[in-house]
């Protein structure tokens, strides 16, 4: 993928694709604000997630630990997963265990995190998504560009015509003379889901929430395909963060409100299913999965525990909600992130969960404007803008970080000598009063020959879009001691 700024400059030029994101946004930001208006207490149920959030991460050992002592007990077995490899290779021997060659799948981002499918498919296994927006994605070749509706990037049109063409390449064809009303659209969906669910041995899934003192795993969905992929196989696998643990059961009283609100603008989610190991009335002689394995995944989430400013990012609860209001990605869309987490909440994500090595990387935290909008909407109060300039130091003046446990120090990224430059000139200024007030005078009598562009690739970043102010005819210390003169002169005798 190239750096944020190319990526989203061909995509700006996408009619289409800003319709289609116009439209989809707008009406989910509308619909959420409604909802969340409905609460007194939202203020206090925001700030109750992000206590608890902040709370677990800081005992996250303690919890991680008492979360494995529970699933085991209750009949699971626990996995850990150091990094995306790590776990592509616990599911694929796991499903190899059971000789089955194909397995449906729960919408999760973990899991498109690790690239779990291709590494399925690599292993001559096929792995089916349910998710109608994940089907859409799969079926059209595509990649997801939103957290919560992945194929907001396209329209009934699109999604009719790929339906026609690629169903019957991975299973049940769409039905004749199919149109692109949405009934239509989830009728042809539900045909071609429903002989998978009832076929298949194995199903893989993520989930929204662990609860350390039960065990239980809690996944929240939308049309109910979760809930046949999370009780119709004989094995279940599920794929999940580490940060996704919370310490007791009556916390997810706190969750289960501000996620669906947040998300779908829904005062409750419609399907909510958990499962705590096999539980009473699983195994051979009961209903549901005989047997359970939980993949916890790290891959890279420790090193982005131990920053203390960025770590807040490990709060978030995949809601969307920074996507829906975020001015730029309304117009750049998912896919110009280069990551399976876009928007405001990738922008500080991705870059901690994979480095800022890569040229998309260290891009990432200039894929914003600061208008905070984001902060405002987010349920865990996650402040975004924070991070990002925190980010944009690390990317620029490079700095010590932890990557695997061990401490090292970043280079200073490529293209940022002009802003290092500056930003030195900037404090040996604010600690000289004497120099800055030369600075200022000298600043104000040239006004008349102010370049329109800065010079270097970082000046020609910031001007491209944007002209460079006109100095005041007067500095603000110059016109302060006019005034006071001028007070002065005005005193009575």
């Amino acid at each position: 993928m190239p750096a944020f700024p190319a990526a989203a400059r061909e995509a700006v030029h996408d009619d289409t694709l800003r319709a289609n994101l116009r439209h989809a946004t707008h009406t989910i930001r509308d619909k959420r604000a409604r909802a969340v208006a409905e609460l007194a207490d939202w203020d206090r149920l925001r700030e109750a997630g992000r206590a608890v959030k902040d709370h677990t991460l800081r005992r996250l050992d303690h919890y991680l630990l008492q979360l494995e002592e529970a699933v085991t007990a209750a009949g699971g077995t626990v996995h850990w997963a150091a990094d995306a490899d790590e776990a592509n290779r616990i599911v694929t021997e796991l499903v190899r265990a059971t000789g089955e060659r194909e397995v449906v799948k729960v919408k999760s981002m973990a899991t498109q995190e690790t690239g779990l499918n291709e590494a399925l498919e690599a292993a001559g296994i096929a792995a089916y998504e349910t998710d109608l927006a994940e089907l859409i994605v799969q079926l059209g070749h595509d990649r997801p560009s939103h957290i919560l509706v992945p194929a907001i990037h396209r329209n009934r049109g699109e999604i009719r015509d790929i339906f026609a063409r690629e169903m019957g390449e991975w299973g049940r064809p769409a039905p004749e003379g199919m149109d692109d009303t949405p009934a239509a659209l989830a009728e042809a969906a539900r045909l071609h889901l429903r002989e998978k669910f009832l076929r298949a041995k194995v199903g893989v899934s993520g989930a929204n929430f662990m609860v350390a003192e039960t065990g239980t795993m809690v996944v929240l969905e939308s049309e109910g395909n979760g809930r046949m992929c999370l009780t119709l196989p004989e094995t279940l696998i599920s794929v999940v963060g580490i940060e996704k643990v919370v310490p007791t059961f009556r916390d997810l009283e706190i969750f289960l409100q501000t996620l669906p609100r947040s998300s779908t603008a829904e005062r409750m989610n419609p399907y909510t299913t958990m499962w705590t190991g096999l539980g009473p009335s699983k195994g051979a002689d009961g209903d549901g999965p005989s047997a359970f394995h939980l993949v916890l995944l790290d891959n890279g989430r420790t090193d982005t525990l131990a920053d203390e400013v960025g770590r807040q990012a490990l709060r978030c609860i995949r809601c969307s909600a920074c996507l829906n209001v975020c001015p730029v990605y309304e117009r750049a869309g998912g896919h110009a992130y280069g990551s399976v987490y876009p928007g405001p909440i990738g922008a500080i994500l991705s870059p901690q969960l994979r480095g800022t090595a890569s040229e998309i990387d260290a891009s990432l935290p200039y894929a914003s404007t600061l208008c905070g909008a984001c902060y405002e909407v987010c349920p865990v109060a996650i402040d975004i803008p924070e991070v990002l300039v925190h980010l944009r130091e690390r990317v620029a003046q490079g700095g010590p970080v932890t990557r695997q446990g061990v401490r090292v120090r970043l280079r200073p990224a490529k293209g940022h000598a002009a802003e290092r430059a500056a930003m030195r000139g900037a404090r040996l200024l604010l600690d000289h009063p004497g120099a800055l007030r030369a600075a200022e005078r000298v600043l104000a009598r040239t006004r008349r020959f102010r370049p329109h562009r800065l010079p270097g690739r970082s000046g020609r970043a910031w001007t491209d879009t944007r002209e460079l102010p006109v100095p005041p005819a007067q500095s603000f210390r110059d016109w302060w001691a006019a005034r006071e003169r001028a007070k002065e002169g005005n005193t009575p005798k």
